[in-house]
């Protein structure tokens, strides 16, 4: 496999954690550097019935994600830019919710709970755990999904919140590498997201559909890059007919991975120029990448994607307040920092939401186990 540039270790599916407190620094220094893959298991609730529990144990791999070395390849289609819309000219999303929802399980959570006398406990404590989450679903469990879905959205619905979903059961995932695993075929896939969808109810929802599963395709034959498309252009379309409330996002990699026209061509293949299966795109899932650096890349693809004006971009800022290590160095690097709050009013047209969709702290596999928590790594990326 290609030198992954963003591994997204996802384990199961519990966590989330709410109140947007201000901003951490953020776009201070790195550059655009290229990172590679990091684990990534951000909450997890696969493992539950109703509802979630982070033990690590609970789901089979929620795993990294991998964003690999931007190299840019000839381009399959050049989609036409969107017309009339620039950056500033794209009003933001309407919402009737408060903010983001923070599930009360999760690995850092746990920690903290555990370890009231801990020097680092404060600072983890307000600063990660403190905030909102994704929550992560990667274990292929047809007959509890629905459940484990409802027991979020239900959650989030009644504090007039808005959760952030993560399904990750796509066939083939991550290619093979350290987050291997989803459903054992695209037939089975296509139930699962049935079934995911059953659980979304009527309330206002993100869903970050399936890292790596656009920008990492190459790893496949054309037949099997067109097969796993047509799945995720379904996978949009069921969960916004389940839930008109729903926004969902498809994975646009990072702004060290594809150009920007390459990675539109493939999203315009798997559904997300069209208003009835996407919101638009996500980025950065796992990696490091400055927001502004982000900001710009996301505009590109969204030009290139064409599609109608609302489409807009969420992006990954749980670590990446120091940008990305000029060495290109992915697995835990020293010297990174939380980037900014999550928070669905950025400011910025076309720019929907900053999320955390990696949980800050959650091992790539160097200072930790592949997606436990490390609170040494944590107090090092929030002090």
């Amino acid at each position: 496999m290609v030198a992954a540039a963003s591994v997204v270790v996802a384990v199961g599916t519990a966590t989330g954690l709410l109140t947007a407190l201000g901003s951490s620094g953020d776009d201070g220094g790195g550059g655009a550097g290229r990172a590679g893959p990091q684990a990534s298991r951000s909450v997890r609730l696969d493992a539950l019935p109703v509802s979630p529990s982070p033990s690590s144990t609970s789901s089979p791999s929620a795993e990294p994600s991998r964003s690999a070395s931007p190299s840019p390849t000839a381009l399959r289609a050049t989609p036409t830019p969107s017309p009339k819309r620039t950056s500033a000219q794209q009003e933001p999303r309407p919402t009737t919710a408060t903010g983001l929802y923070r599930h009360p399980d999760s690995q850092v959570l746990d920690w903290v709970r555990a370890h009231p006398g801990d020097p680092r406990q404060d600072v983890i404590a307000s600063r990660i755990a403190g905030r909102p989450a994704a929550v992560w679903f990667t274990d292929h469990t047809p007959a509890t999904i629905t459940a484990r879905v409802r027991a979020v959205t239900s959650a989030g619905a009644a504090q007039g919140r808005v959760p952030v979903l993560v399904p990750y059961a796509i066939p083939d995932r991550d290619c093979g590498g350290h987050s291997e695993g989803g459903a054992p075929g695209l037939d089975a896939y296509d139930a699962w997201i049935d079934r995911f969808a059953a659980g979304l109810g009527s309330g206002e929802v993100i869903v970050v559909l399936e890292p790596d599963s656009v920008a990492q395709s190459e790893c496949l034959s054309d037949g099997e890059r067109a097969d796993r498309f047509a799945s995720l252009a379904r996978a949009g379309r069921v969960i916004k007919d389940a839930d008109p409330a729903a926004r969902v996002y498809y994975d646009a990699g990072h702004s060290g991975w594809h150009a920007p026209a390459q990675q539109a061509a493939w999203l315009k293949q798997a559904g997300a120029a069209s208003a009835d299966s996407s919101d638009g795109v996500f980025s950065n899932v796992s990696n490091f990448h400055t927001t502004a650096d982000e900001v710009a890349y996301d505009r590109a693809v969204l030009d290139s994607l064409g599609g109608p004006p609302s489409l807009g971009a969420v992006i990954d800022t749980s670590r990446n307040g120091n940008g990305a290590p000029s060495d290109g160095q992915w697995c835990d690097p020293a010297g990174r920092k939380l980037g900014r709050a999550p928070t669905l009013t950025t400011g910025m047209g076309r720019i929907d939401a900053y999320l955390w969709v990696k949980l800050p702290g959650e091992s790539d596999g160097c200072r930790g186990e592949p997606g436990t928590f490390t609170p040494s790594y944590a107090y090092d990326l929030a002090r």
